[in-house]
């Protein structure tokens, strides 16, 4: 069984430490998100990431997801920043959208699904984002084998993937509710699943520069 630590905002370096040192090494953590428990591996490891692949039991072809703890982590992963994605960043982020652009060239394959293109989410968790300030950008695939319910708790985590994973950071229960909202916002918009941020939500902001929501 993987190790269960719980986080604590008054000892943030140490965990965040300890997740990197299991990061840096091509371990999997699982790591508190805005909705639910998340899988964290570090994003331009291929080998991590087939990894993190054979434990979800992902089909291929479809990519996975990365997480950010502040705007300045955004550059490493994607090419550029359409005025869409702008508009997007500057009302939903921190918070449960992800958000599809062109990819770093740097990115490895199988984190694409050579795609080209790479799902970004900045999360208004706090504890998360204590802990990415530190490690840097990680996956974020829900904490669940592919077809299987996603986890609010540590111990959901632990119950299902523990054999698997090297690091739990328990931070307590997570909200639950819809998933994130994933839009493409390369060019023009449009909503690839709608989840937490709405259609109409999305639609309002853009409407008032003049861009279509598809």
């Amino acid at each position: 069984m993987s190790e269960i630590l719980p986080y604590n905002a008054g000892d943030v370096h140490r965990v965040s430490d300890q997740v990197k040192q299991v990061v840096a090494r091509g371990g999997i953590v699982a790591v508190p998100t805005e909705t639910y428990y998340g899988l964290g591996v570090n994003p331009f490891d291929s080998q991590a990431v087939d990894r993190l692949l054979r434990v979800k039991g992902r089909p291929d072809g479809k990519p996975i997801l990365v997480l950010i703890g502040n705007r300045g982590q955004l550059a490493m992963l994607v090419q550029k920043v359409s005025r869409t994605a702008s508009l997007l960043m500057d009302r939903f982020w921190p918070g449960p959208l992800t958000i599809l652009f062109t990819a770093a060239p740097s990115l490895p394959s199988n984190l694409t699904a050579g795609t080209g293109t790479i799902g970004v989410r900045f999360s208004s968790c706090g504890p998360l984002a204590d802990l990415l300030a530190v490690t840097g950008p990680l996956t974020g695939t829900s904490a669940n084998r592919a077809g299987e319910s996603p986890a609010q708790y540590a111990n959901q985590v632990q119950d299902s993937l523990g054999q698997d994973l090297s690091l739990i950071v328990d931070a307590g229960p997570t909200p639950g509710g819809p998933p994130s909202t994933v839009i493409d916002a390369r060019e023009t918009a449009c909503v690839i699943r709608e989840g937490a941020v709405t259609r109409q939500m999305l639609q309002d902001v853009l409407q008032t520069a003049g861009i279509s929501l598809m």
